[in-house]
């Protein structure tokens, strides 16, 4: 079930928030046992099948959890069941890759049950419908966030009396919405035709591709996480942002501490920082230095940064599917994080300031990155990139109307990205003269935004990080 649709949006949401409010007013538990109940009809929406596995997978992962705590004596066994649980994460995303039509978010949810049982660690063992609730909740269900237990702690269930958490709730889903069905959807016929001719893509047609596919991704994925937000604020949830203006970075550093963020923390939490420890403590074992000297060499900046790096990008490549597009999109950004990092060990830090240069570099690597994840196969990322480096000619001299009027929608939505707040600034009042503030001018765009929201909605696609 999509966010965007009208089954969800006229249907389903006005029945779980309802159903919520009433349950909540005999208390967090039992709002809390409804937001489960309808996270699983949520999800088997269009099979009940789905709904059936996520159960078992919620009860599986609770009783592994419990074992995690109950063994905090006995180290040794207490690591084994958790590689266990591991593993079986693990397992299941590489054989849901495997499958025709693989189950919607099953990476995510994957993801979400290793940092829960990574969380039973030195912890005392939650409650139940909590801990259920907090893999399954439905916002963050198929794209993220990718939620830890204290990102939630303590707020399941509990209704917050007054509007202001309806109105900030509403007002985030109706901007990522709008961001969905206006801005992204659009612009998909555009992205499969230049995709589908990339031999063919002159200058100008294949920049206008890569460009559409970019504004698509950036727009399709930023109106998820804000639809995922203003669901949670619904239901008394402040669920963590999971995306903060990533073509504004100056560094492809920056791009992932903003581009997908609670991805981005968990693969350091889980992959790379542990890696990094375990380099490091080996080199101090041989008497081998680790500070940011021994990282200048050659030996020492290969083993703590290279390394680090490589592996963690190529496994966050292939996480997205066994295609070799995605194994070099990972291996690029490696390429640009590890040049990044070079950069700021030889030249200093990053400047203090956000030069536009360095914003232009930063989103030409992401581009050519996002290329490369697009394309069905490598043969088609090389035709599009071919394309925009000019080597299958220039094109018309004169562009006729319809490119004209592509490219005028395409420089819109250019400043929209680099020009305007973003939806966290606009809703906590740090937008400037775009901030949000109760009134009735607020009210009356709010409506208008939403009359075209839904007019807008027809046929609209799902979200690209749904098949992940």
């Amino acid at each position: 079930m999509s966010f965007s649709g009208f089954g969800f949006l006229f249907g389903f949401l006005p029945v779980a928030l309802a159903g919520f409010w009433a349950a909540s007013r005999f208390g967090p538990m039992a709002g809390t046992a409804w937001l489960l109940l309808c996270s699983l009809a949520f999800y088997g929406w269009a099979d009940p099948v789905l709904a059936v596995g996520l159960a078992v997978s919620i009860e599986v992962h609770l009783a592994f959890g419990r074992a995690i705590s109950a063994t905090e004596a006995h180290p040794r066994r207490q690591t084994a069941i958790l590689a266990a649980g591991i593993l079986l994460n693990l397992a299941s995303i590489g054989l849901a890759r495997l499958l025709p039509a693989p189950p919607p978010g099953i990476s995510f949810i994957a993801f979400t049950q290793i940092g829960y049982l990574l969380d039973q660690r030195g912890a005392p063992a939650g409650g139940r419908l909590s801990d259920a609730l907090l893999i399954g909740f439905f916002p963050h269900l198929l794209a993220g966030p990718i939620l830890r237990g204290w990102d939630v702690a303590g707020q399941f269930g509990a209704v917050r009396r007054g509007g202001s958490g309806l109105a900030i709730g509403s007002l985030y889903l109706l901007i990522g919405l709008l961001k969905k069905t206006l801005l992204a959807d659009p612009l998909g016929s555009v992205v499969a035709a230049g995709f589908g001719d990339a031999g063919g893509l002159t200058l100008a047609a294949a920049w206008q591709a890569a460009l559409a596919w970019s504004f698509q991704l950036y727009f399709d994925f930023s109106g998820y996480s804000d639809m995922a937000v203003g669901l949670g604020r619904l239901f008394g949830v402040r669920l963590p942002h999971n995306f903060d203006s990533p073509y504004k970075a100056r560094s492809v550093i920056e791009y992932w501490q903003r581009w997908h963020i609670t991805l981005t923390r968990f693969l350091m939490s889980t992959i790379h920082t542990p890696l990094t420890l375990a380099i490091m403590r080996r080199r101090r074992a041989s008497g081998l230095a680790v500070d940011r000297a021994a990282q200048r060499g050659p030996a020492g900046f290969g083993a703590m940064i290279l390394a680090p790096i490589a592996i963690t990008m190529v496994l966050a490549g292939v996480w997205h599917g066994w295609r070799a597009p995605f194994l070099v999109f990972g291996l690029l950004h490696a390429g640009f994080l590890v040049l990044n990092h070079a950069w700021r060990l030889w030249r200093g830090g990053a400047p203090a300031g956000g030069r536009p240069t360095d914003v232009a570099l930063t989103y030409l690597c992401v581009l050519v990155g996002a290329v490369v994840f697009r394309a069905p196969d490598l043969g088609t990322a090389g035709g599009v990139l071919a394309g925009m480096a000019g080597l299958h000619g220039l094109g018309p001299a004169l562009p006729d109307a319809r490119t004209l009027l592509d490219v005028v929608w395409l420089a819109g939505l250019a400043a929209i990205i680099w020009l305007l707040p973003n939806s966290r600034e606009i809703m906590e009042g740090q937008g400037g003269w775009l901030r949000w503030r109760p009134s009735p001018g607020w009210a009356v765009a709010a409506g208008c935004a939403a009359t075209l929201g839904v007019l807008s909605m027809g046929g609209t696609n799902e979200f690209v990080y749904f098949q992940f």
